[in-house]
């Protein structure tokens, strides 16, 4: 049973990964708070806000509209709608009934927000309060530092001969080795989409290949066949 911080503290030390954070870990948070909805994401996972958006989502993903997520955005700092808004607004803000209440906390990584933690809580039911806001700083506080030691693991180099590359080019090759796309290889190394595909750019040029296909068999000791 989720009945302490220092029970949760534990479960968040103890996860093996990402995916155990997310579902398990997550779902003993959930019934902490006693919340009727949760979630752990990634700003780089949020969709892109364009025309074809849903206005819905336009509107939970702005920080003009949405005052929780701005003062998250803002403070890097946990919040539940009753801080920031009169009784009642909220509702006029976001009119689902299993939204009622809010409360969000921030994942940060070397000084940047890079994600949150999203809990929900039907309008029936009581608003978060000042004790859940305290608990969920705490969390956070071990939720980010797990996800930094997790995303910061050295890679295995076993399968690949990487001694003309450097450390980080070695990373990504590997993760290049096990099919992840750039925008994927750069959320697990914490760097950007633009970056791992700069650094596979030099990687190409370094190995004088022209595919990932190419790149892995090369590292792999096995050499294809260039054409053209």
């Amino acid at each position: 049973m989720a009945n302490s911080l220092q029970f949760l503290f534990q479960a968040i030390a103890q996860a093996q990964d990402e995916r155990e954070l997310r579902q398990s870990v997550m779902a003993t948070v959930g019934e902490y708070f006693t919340a009727t909805r949760w979630g752990l994401s990634f700003l780089d996972e949020f969709p892109a806000i364009d025309a074809n958006t849903p206005g819905m989502i336009k509107l939970a993903l702005s920080l003009d509209y949405n005052p929780v997520l701005r003062y998250l955005v803002e403070r890097h700092a946990p919040v539940h709608e009753e801080v920031i808004l009169p009784p009642g607004i909220w509702k006029t803000i976001c009119p689902r009934a299993d939204h009622g209440h809010v409360m969000i906390g921030p994942i940060v990584h070397s000084g940047q927000l890079v994600g949150g933690i999203a809990f929900t809580r039907h309008r029936d039911y009581p608003a978060f309060d000042a004790q859940n806001l305290a608990d969920l700083s705490a969390l956070c506080l071990h939720l980010s530092s797990r996800l930094a030691d997790l995303r910061s693991q050295p890679v295995a180099m076993t399968s690949l001969n990487c001694k003309r590359l450097t450390p980080r080019e070695a990373q990504i090759a590997e993760l290049v080795a096990q099919g992840l796309t750039s925008a994927e290889i750069g959320a697990a190394l914490w760097i950007t989409e633009n970056t791992v595909k700069q650094a596979l750019k030099r990687m190409f040029r370094k190995l004088q290949v022209s595919s990932r296909a190419e790149m892995v068999a090369q590292l792999s000791g096995n050499q294809l066949a260039r054409s053209g």
